[in-house]
């Protein structure tokens, strides 16, 4: 294994971190300005309806059946074997097969639109049926296209090009944020205005991606393919990734969608500012972790265990400080929110903590689970992550309605679904990495 290969692998591991830190920072400051003004704009309850919308909208990126990531390891396997022309047929062949399932899922939305009661999905009665279900048309059309487009972002991750991902995140967040306060000054309280602006900031960014990179990378310009022996293997790895895809899925939106059952829209919004302000460590750390995913590919794939080995133990070190950092977040969040939103939304000590922990425990299992995503050995996540989702929404209603734990029961719950995976995520690797160790 060439020495100058893993230095290159580490330098463009830093160069990724770099420009992905200064992106995000500018993605996560325009967002932040942007919560409040929509909530101003909107209201608690119309916000409220918003984020879940947003929540169930997240759905659709899911119905890829996997073949994004799919697509991810395949293209950098066959970069790192530089393996070109199946490389550019891994790409046509995951564009063609999720265009047509954009299309067909598109089409199947709009029929069940005018059969779903939008006012009980949302539990308000503030709103109107036909304004619900337009808003959800108006938004989804815009998210089926980009669920197509987007796969500019596996892509990019292939090639290990994570900094211009984050890009697009932020001129995503930017435009969103430029046209939310036009709305502000312009306009009365509209969520189908909302959704509009927020699909035209979405699909934007990654065409800007889609025409930067195809024109520098002409050899992977996708073309129609449908191509069984490249669809084939992205099925089979795909696969997988969408089951535990779809388990995380599950996991994460009934949360909000518990919470609008449970105790109304309105609590929504508190969790989602909390939620929203612990983000920030969280998309710190994945900042650090999303090049890795390929990256431990191209190490795999070359034999190169001992960078991987190295790089898991600074990972380490790293969770280690932000338990910390945790802790310091979790003693000043509720002033924090003050200046941040006002006094109008309360949270309390007990979300705030419940939080901190989801954090932490989410940490810890990216660490792991961006190692055997990388390899390609996922079935012990893919084990862990069904029985997550089984638990979930039984123990989040146990801990709310017989233990009185309130909103931060709902988070508490979903800790306790990932830690399954934050004990075998661990014992996988150090067995993988033993096992690899012997055979060199």
């Amino acid at each position: 294994m060439s020495h100058e290969v893993s230095r290159e692998r580490s330098r463009n591991y830093m160069r990724q971190i770099k420009g992905s830190v200064v992106f995000m920072g500018l993605a996560v400051a325009t967002s932040f300005f942007a919560i409040p003004i929509m909530i101003h704009y909107l209201g608690q309850e119309q916000f409220g309806v918003w984020s879940t919308l947003l929540s169930i909208m997240s759905w659709i990126v899911f119905f890829d059946l996997g073949l994004g990531n799919g697509l991810r390891n395949k293209l950098a396997e066959s970069v790192a074997k530089n393996e070109f022309y199946e490389a550019s047929r891994f790409v046509s062949s995951a564009y063609s097969l999720i265009g047509l399932i954009s299309a067909t899922l598109f089409a199947l939305l709009v029929i069940a639109t005018f059969v779903i009661p939008w006012q009980s999905v949302f539990n308000t009665h503030s709103i109107a049926e036909p304004t619900l279900r337009y808003t959800v048309l108006l938004a989804a059309f815009f998210v089926f296209i980009n669920f197509w487009i987007s796969l500019i972002n596996q892509v990019l991750n292939a090639v290990q090009k994570t900094s211009v991902v984050v890009f697009g995140q932020f001129v995503t967040n930017a435009l969103s944020l430029i046209f939310i306060i036009i709305l502000k000054l312009t306009t009365v309280s509209s969520l189908m205005l909302l959704a509009l602006v927020y699909g035209i900031s979405l699909v934007a960014s990654n065409l800007l991606l889609s025409v930067w990179f195809y024109r520098q990378n002409r050899e992977l310009i996708p073309g129609f393919s449908l191509d069984k022996q490249h669809i084939r293997p992205l099925v089979s790895v795909g696969i997988q990734f969408f089951i535990i895809q779809l388990a995380v899925l599950f996991i994460f939106t009934t949360d909000k969608i518990l919470i609008t059952q449970l105790f109304g829209p309105k609590y929504v919004t508190q969790y989602d500012v909390v939620y929203k302000l612990f983000s920030i460590i969280t998309i710190i750390h994945a900042l650090i972790t999303a090049p890795l995913w390929s990256s431990y590919t191209d190490a795999y794939h070359r034999g190169d265990i001992i960078w991987i080995k190295g790089i898991l133990r600074k990972q380490l070190l790293i969770v280690a400080i932000i338990v910390l950092v945790v802790i310091i977040l979790s003693l000043i969040a509720r002033p924090v929110i003050v200046m941040w939103i006002g006094r109008d939304i309360e949270v309390s000590i007990p979300l705030v903590v419940s939080m901190g922990v989801f954090v932490i425990v989410s940490t810890w299992n990216n660490v792991f689970a961006n190692l055997v995503n990388g390899i390609g050995m996922i079935f012990p996540q893919l084990i862990t992550s069904i029985i997550a989702m089984v638990i979930n929404v039984p123990l989040s209603i146990i801990l709310v309605k017989h233990y009185r734990f309130g909103i931060n029961g709902i988070v508490f719950a979903t800790c306790l679904s990932l830690a399954i995976f934050a004990i075998v995520g661990p014992i996988q690797v150090h067995l993988l990495l033993k096992k690899e160790s012997l055979l060199q």
